[in-house]
């Protein structure tokens, strides 16, 4: 029953990217849907904006 070795994990950032992204789309679609386009623009300016200083940050700190 102990006789198998241990193996690494498999790597599953690519599913996880691709599964935040079809998340991310729906939110656009439902926040478009429930209080029109420019809403939806203004929460993809704004969560690029903080996506950009996360990565300076990251980048800065490496």
């Amino acid at each position: 029953m102990y006789d198998h070795p241990i193996s690494s994990a498999p790597n599953y950032t690519r599913p996880a990217l691709v599964m935040a992204l079809v998340n991310l789309i729906s939110l656009f679609f439902v926040v478009w849907a429930l209080f029109g386009f420019g809403h939806a623009l203004i929460l993809g300016v704004v969560l690029n904006l903080i996506l950009d200083n996360w990565g300076a940050r990251r980048a800065r700190r490496d």
